[in-house]
């Protein structure tokens, strides 16, 4: 992956905030809009999706904090190898008073925004009804997503009220059709201006866009048709789940109106900050401390993975910063299940006291080097 800095592309300094961040994207996303740019639509779309490959980076606290520590590798398997792509794009939502639907069709071949909600309101009114969908959040360690766990999260959702099944209405009596939509929901008003011709859709006022009108309610539900109910349920979190993931469980989401079918449960998974690992997709990065001795002489130490602890080794001569990696040693891919590498970086500790012996040896050293170094007692002037 070639050198980028994302930072100038943006036009920002290293320490900006996510707000500065924001409002450059905003900036430049409305400057390099081909539309905005017709001379120029090809040149314009690329300068674009640049700007936003590097917004996808430093908009997220995660990925941000791997691309300041080790630059585009700490990102490269964000991307994949076919470099960004519109489908890495998750802040797209961020700025939807930008850009029309069109414009992401003709640029990255893909319809991000779908159906207008009014057009899904329109389609609603009158019909069996879908019910809500419904999302939880569901926290796991860096362990749990490298082997994969089950967990038992209680769901409180609606359902089918089993005393008036679902109609709303006193058991032995039925909901009636609103005389005002004929059980539409919705009523038109048409207006007539000079040579203009305005039609307006609203909710129906006499039934609240229900469509019918219940006149004796059932008293379980008060006339909903609907009542809530908590559900225990096991939620299988597979291997290699990071966090963001979205897991879709059909039809345990609220009860639907109108004898509609219910909705789905969206589970979106949560992976707990690991005191020694830092993740970016399948690859881990880990800090090993090591002493001047064995930056030199070169080691052989011991370090944990996420499958127990292996042995690495020190070639001699090692910098401070220097990255050694331990092939397989990372995370499982979701979709490929192939294993990810473990990236060890080097930390030389220095000591900051020395016993007399240990002083003679290093002031030994470092006169066959011909270093200069103080003369006073103390490892630091």
């Amino acid at each position: 992956m070639a050198k980028k800095d994302y930072y100038e592309i943006l036009g920002v300094p290293k320490n900006a905030t996510l707000e500065e961040i924001k409002k450059a994207y905003r900036t430049l996303a409305k400057k390099y809009h081909p539309d905005m740019n017709r001379d120029n639509p090809k040149e314009a779309e690329e300068k674009f999706k640049e700007i936003s490959e590097a917004y996808e980076v430093l908009a997220d606290p995660q990925k941000r904090e791997m691309y300041d520590r080790y630059g585009m590798d700490g990102v490269k398997d964000t991307f994949g190898p076919d470099g960004f792509k519109w489908e890495n794009f998750t802040h797209a939502r961020d700025f939807e008073d930008l850009f029309d639907s069109d414009f992401f069709r003709r640029v990255f071949g893909v319809d991000f925004f779908g159906d207008s909600l009014f057009d899904a309101w329109m389609r609603g009114r009158g019909s069996p009804e879908r019910g809500r969908d419904l999302e939880i959040t569901v926290e796991i360690t860096l362990e749990e997503a490298y082997t994969g766990t089950v967990r038992k999260v209680n769901v409180p959702h609606e359902v089918r009220c089993e005393e008036c099944k679902g109609t709303g209405a006193k058991k032995g009596t039925q909901p009636r059709e609103c005389p005002t939509c004929h059980g539409t929901g919705h009523v038109r008003f048409s207006q007539v201006r000079g040579y203009t011709h305005y039609i307006s859709v609203n909710q129906c006022p006499e039934c609240k866009g229900k469509g019918n009108i219940v006149d004796v309610p059932c008293p379980r539900c008060k006339g909903d048709g609907k009542v809530t109910r908590t559900q225990t349920l096991e939620i299988k979190i597979p291997r290699g789940a990071y966090t963001g993931l979205v897991l879709r469980l059909t039809g345990e989401g609220d009860a639907g109106n109108k004898g509609g079918p219910p909705g789905d449960l969206y589970v979106v998974v949560s992976v707990k900050p690991h005191p020694s690992f830092q993740r970016n997709g399948s690859n881990l990065y880990y800090e090993l401390p090591i002493s001047i001795p064995q930056a030199v002489l070169g080691a052989t130490v011991e370090i944990p993975t996420l499958s127990g602890k292996t042995q690495i080794s020190i070639p001699p001569g090692t910098e401070h910063g220097s990255v050694l990696r331990i092939e397989g040693a990372g995370m499982p891919d979701l979709r490929t299940g192939r294993q990810g590498d473990l990236y060890v970086k080097t930390k030389i500790f220095v000591p900051k006291k020395l016993t007399s012996r240990q002083r003679e040896l290093f002031m030994e050293l470092a006169k066959t080097m011909g270093d200069t170094v103080s003369q006073k007692k103390g490892f630091f002037r």
